[in-house]
């Protein structure tokens, strides 16, 4: 998601309360049903969230309560596990000092002050495999889970990509509503696959999350991930088009949380069950991860388009395998072209970065990464077999703090120790 702008101005409650869902198979919408989406999106209903949570989750972005929600989210969200399985990959170790420097807006800086300036909850820098740095910061550890934000689009792209390659998906280039009729008459509708993955939907649904004026996107998320109400991919039914589909590259949380409904529906299984059947356990992850859960209890889906949370080295993990072209420990998990293709430059006019299919990529050179609101951050460097996970808490809308992770990301991606 867009730096998303929480601006109510009421005092956060003293307790948040553990909330729980229990997993069930997500009801689908009829033809007529999504067609009355516009208006259910906008006049939900009464929610049976505490208002105390609601509080919470509207102001779980502000930046005097960031450090602590973005690895609190099982606390204030229902949530729908990602089991892991089997024996746990181990990442070999080898605590090395950062001996590198970098420049950011014409000084010459060292590693020594950048935790804190630029918000790090946690830190890991791996090279060949191995272990280099793992710092955790602000009452965070090893089982610590933190929220990935839009890096979720990135493990979506994942799931595209298998369900493709085990038949579930024809083709990239297959219209959406083939495999979601529900949408036939939407936006939507002729959409390929493919336009989704590149951001080009054409969709009318501005990225804006303003609370005290809400439009459609900030209804839609009110809605769906506050009140519990709807589901976030039904606001699909709902939006009109802009542009011609495959046009203009415009980066939007709804075209990805489609792609999990597309995942759900082609695959006959819930995000979670197929994720964890095809990537968690057989990476060998340390800990279960877990989806924030949209819509009501019983009825919602995961929101795979900002709602996946997990450990820094399970982060590492994902880093990893697709720095070995798909392979995790010895293990094929993504086909290798998967992997190519999906982290292939898309879009070079954009000036220091282009967007792959779900993945962002770095102008002038082979790196890429999965990038989160507020500072997270999976960087992959193939050149130099470097692996970086920065988990932070930006304040809403700092760029200083995006620009200078970046840049240090580079840096310890050229460093040699």
């Amino acid at each position: 998601m867009k730096k998303l702008t929480a601006v109510l101005t009421t005092s956060l409650a003293t307790t948040l309360v553990m909330i729980t869902a229990t997993p069930a198979w997500p009801q689908t919408l009829s033809v007529s049903e999504c067609r009355n989406a516009s208006t259910k999106m906008m006049d939900a209903g009464t929610s049976n969230v505490p208002p105390a949570i609601q509080e919470a989750r509207r102001r779980m972005l502000d930046a005097d309560l960031n450090t602590l929600t973005f690895h609190n989210m099982d606390e204030i969200f229902w949530t729908r596990t990602v089991p892991r399985a089997g024996p746990v990959w181990q990442l070999p170790a080898r605590t090395t000092p950062l001996t590198f420097t970098y420049e950011f807006n014409g000084q010459q800086l060292t590693p020594d002050a950048f935790l804190e300036r630029t918000y790090t909850n946690a830190l890991l820098i791996m090279k060949n495999g191995v272990i280099l740095t793992e710092i955790y910061r602000n009452n965070t550890g090893a089982q610590t889970r933190f929220i990935s934000f839009s890096m979720a689009k990135s493990i979506t792209s994942m799931m595209i990509g298998l369900a493709l390659s085990e038949g579930h998906i024809q083709s990239l280039d297959d219209p959406l509503n083939k495999y979601i009729p529900e949408l036939a008459n939407s936006a939507y509708s002729g959409v390929t696959i493919r336009q989704i993955l590149q951001m080009r939907s054409g969709v009318d649904y501005e990225e804006r999350y303003d609370f005290d004026n809400p439009g459609v996107a900030a209804a839609n998320h009110n809605n769906s991930l506050v009140l519990n109400l709807t589901r976030f991919a039904d606001a699909a039914c709902a939006v009109g088009a802009k542009t011609d589909p495959g046009k203009v590259f415009e980066y939007k949380t709804l075209d990805t949380a489609v792609l999990g409904w597309l995942v759900e529906n082609a695959t006959g299984m819930t995000a979670s069950t197929y994720m964890a059947s095809r990537i968690w356990e057989p990476l060998g992850a340390e800990r279960d991860g877990y989806f924030i859960m949209d819509g009501p209890p019983g009825t919602g889906r995961e929101f795979t388009g900002a709602g996946f949370n997990a450990t820094l080295c399970d982060y590492g993990r994902l880093g990893q395998m697709m720095l070995d072209g798909g392979v995790a420990n010895g293990r094929r998990i993504l086909p290798e072209d998967w992997v190519s293709r999906s982290t292939a430059p898309g879009y070079p006019e954009m000036e220091a970065r282009g967007y792959g299919l779900q993945w962002w990529t770095v102008a002038g050179s082979n790196a890429y990464y999965a990038s989160g609101l507020q500072g997270q951050y999976i960087y992959i460097d193939p050149d130099s077999r470097t692996v970086v996970v920065k988990l932070s808490y930006f304040p809403p809308g700092d760029q200083t703090a995006d620009q200078e992770a970046l840049v240090f990301m580079r840096a310890a991606s050229a460093w040699r120790p």
